[in-house]
């Protein structure tokens, strides 16, 4: 007997725009708790944009039954391709922002230019903020394990694994919903990383230049003219090397 036939079930991409929520559409000024300490919408918008591109590439794919293109276009590479570099694009803009309001600090007490410059972000720093902010990806990074391992099971799934089919358009629903988390839990990042610095900025405002260059040249200098006045006013007796030149 010959083996039964094994039709490939046709894969059908679900609609990702409304499970990436706000993504897409952030909430109107009135819902906003508060507007983000620095501009984010358009790298937000770039990171919708590249989502959504990814499913209309996937949609090609399956109107073309090309299976393995449309798993690929919505793979676990993919959905970290797009996100990454969204996480990095916030993290230069943040470091950007908040060198520029140290050394504004750093300007108003006329702190010395050498100085100021030590006080900026160092690479270290700058790398420990883009760990940070991808800290609260965590869930989104396990949707994309779930979502690899569905992928594996819809790319064997015949027509009469239905099942297999709809657990991969789910996980990929839940992907997109854990994108939008993600998102929100880097602008929450971002907020606190504004109050995690205000300590050094604050440390930078209240600097003042030292004193002791004053004491070490005009006190002696002080004193100098102070013994030259007294002599000169015939309070002290001048010196031998300094009374021929005075005429004394």
């Amino acid at each position: 007997m010959s083996a039964p036939l094994k039709i490939p079930m046709p894969l059908r991409v679900p609609e990702l725009a409304p499970a990436l929520g706000r993504v897409i559409v952030p909430p109107p000024p009135p819902q906003r708790l508060a507007e983000p300490w620095i501009p984010l919408d358009d790298i937000r918008e770039k990171l919708a944009t590249r989502v959504l591109e990814l499913g209309g590439a996937a949609r090609a794919a399956a109107m073309r039954e090309q299976r393995e293109a449309v798993l690929e276009a919505l793979s676990r590479r993919a959905w970290t391709g797009a996100w990454e570099p969204a996480v990095r694009a916030v993290a230069e803009r943040l470091a950007a922002a908040l060198d520029a309001e140290i050394d504004h600090a750093a300007r108003r007490v006329r702190m010395p230019r050498r100085r100021r410059r030590r006080r900026r972000l160092t690479g270290a720093e700058q790398r420990a903020i883009v760990a940070r902010l991808a800290a609260g990806g965590g869930p989104f990074v396990d949707a994309l394990d779930a979502l690899e391992a569905a992928a594996a099971r819809a790319q064997e799934a015949s027509v009469l694994d239905k099942d297999a089919h709809a657990e991969w358009q789910e996980a990929l629903r839940v992907a997109a919903r854990r994108l939008e988390a993600a998102w929100l839990a880097l602008e929450d990042a971002v907020a606190a990383e504004r109050e995690r610095w205000a300590p050094e900025i604050a440390d930078v405002a209240a600097w003042r230049p030292p004193l002791w260059p004053v004491f070490a040249v005009w006190a002696p200098l002080a004193a100098l003219l102070l013994w030259l006045g007294l002599v000169l006013g015939g309070y002290v007796s001048a010196p031998a090397w300094l009374a021929a030149p005075l005429g004394f």
